[in-house]
């Protein structure tokens, strides 16, 4: 089952949709129709994820970087309250992302030509994981009958993100060993060669920019997918989307998010070893 709507968080954002509290009203009410019942959750696994959303709201509405150390707290608070709920439901797995470096998204580093990320924001939300690791912790201290697990996005994009890709040494390699064996090797080398090279390349999580997204608008005034009066797009797209971590400002590729999932797999290996 999905709840999720994009672009909202634990409280209303710029989107009217419904947020993190409602949405646990519909699982509710699928619970009060007897659509699933105790047992049901009991053996299930909740994701509960939010994107930052609450923040991008609060800047958008006047709040500033300076004031935002205060809401953080309230947001930590109430997505406590949500995970609470969910346990008193009879969910005894739920796995808790914490945010991503939202000050390496695109939309942040633009202002560094996609050099750099944005240290200030990062800032903002290493505090709002310390806030959620903590809570986390004294949530499995109380529960024991349950197992809260949070998911480190923020480590994951960052060991992806700094593993920045030197494809011109990459390639003298490849192609120096590729030459040596293709001249002296046996063939049962040049094939095992060649198996390397395809599964390097297969399972490579580098990426040459990682800041820099696939699809951007041709100006500040458009976005990725923009258009213009007469229809005609104002927006460009990378020749390889598969060699781009972010597609566009706020979201990753395919193998952006491929990339994560490799990062990820220690806590997801732990995650299932409750299931």
């Amino acid at each position: 089952m999905n709840f999720a709507f994009g672009g909202t968080g634990v409280f209303d954002t710029l989107v009217a949709l419904p947020n993190m509290t409602t949405q646990i009203d519909f699982l509710q009410e699928l619970l009060s129709n007897k659509v699933y019942t105790w047992p049901d959750l009991q053996s299930s696994v909740a994701l509960v994820s939010i994107a930052g959303n609450d923040y991008s709201a609060y800047l958008a509405r006047g709040g500033s970087f300076q004031t935002l150390q205060s809401f953080i707290p309230l947001v930590v608070d109430q997505l406590v309250v949500d995970l609470k709920r969910l346990h008193g439901m009879g969910m005894k797995k739920v796995a808790v992302t914490a945010l991503e470096p939202l000050g390496c998204l695109p939309q942040a580093t633009v202002a560094s030509s996609f050099q750099e990320c944005n240290g200030t924001q990062n800032t903002a939300v290493t505090f709002h994981n310390l806030l959620l690791s903590q809570a986390v912790t004294k949530l499995n201290n109380e529960t024991k009958d349950s197992s809260f697990v949070i998911l480190d996005l923020y480590a994951s994009f960052m060991s992806v993100l700094e593993n920045k890709a030197d494809h011109l040494g990459i390639y003298l390699y490849t192609f120096l060993l590729f030459f040596f064996f293709s001249l002296f090797g046996t063939e049962i080398l040049r094939q095992l060669v060649f198996i390397f090279i395809y599964f390097f390349y297969s399972g490579s999580s580098k990426f040459e920019n990682p800041l820099k997204p696939c699809c951007m608008g041709l100006s500040s005034k458009y976005s990725c997918g923009s258009v213009d009066e007469s229809g005609a797009k104002q927006y460009t797209i990378c020749d390889d989307p598969e060699s781009a971590f972010f597609w566009d400002t706020v979201h990753p590729t395919q193998q952006g998010w491929n990339a994560v999932y490799s990062a990820l797999q220690g806590t997801l290996q732990q995650l299932h070893s409750l299931c």
